[in-house]
């Protein structure tokens, strides 16, 4: 991974991690004051609201951590499993928080229940993306499975030479 990239994709990361603290401290804000009136229960979205950003914080910064591994071209060890695993526990957390949302949406949707499904539909596809993640750890132990095998035919061969 070459420089530019690894200094966009940090760049990319700083602003989402500023962005997610940003609507945190708003919502911490929202529930220090007056709840607004209205049809929803406003306190327990705000609350969901913190918690998934908790949930992509804690991806962003396992993020960046194996980028730093890549840069550094130690990723291909079992030291970058712990991030993978954190990553997909992340977004797994936030199907749940999606999935809360939506039960706490549900009935203001007695009219149109569609939007729930499709809520629904959208928590469904956010535990797919932690699948992906899945299989792309599958990858990355196989991948550093065959980088250990290297290594040790290159010390058979070292000792043989």
């Amino acid at each position: 991974m070459g420089k530019l990239t690894v200094r966009a994709l940090h760049a990319v990361l700083v602003v989402v991690l500023a962005g997610t603290v940003f609507v945190q401290a708003m919502m911490v804000l929202a529930l220090a004051t007056k709840p607004a009136d209205g049809s929803l229960p406003l306190t327990p979205l705000r609350v969901i609201v913190i918690l998934g950003m908790v949930s992509v914080q804690v991806a962003l910064v396992c993020v960046w951590q194996l980028v730093t591994m890549v840069r550094r071209g130690t990723v291909f060890s079992h030291a970058a499993f712990r991030y993978v695993d954190v990553v997909i526990g992340a977004i797994v957390a936030a199907a749940l928080v999606w999935f809360a949302v939506t039960a706490i949406n549900a009935p203001g949707q007695r009219d149109d229940p569609g939007v729930t499904l499709i809520m629904g539909g959208i928590g469904v596809a956010i535990l797919g993306v932690a699948l992906i993640v899945l299989v792309l750890r599958m990858l990355l132990a196989q991948a550093v499975a065959r980088d250990g095998e290297a290594a040790r035919m290159q010390a058979e061969l070292d000792e043989v030479i």
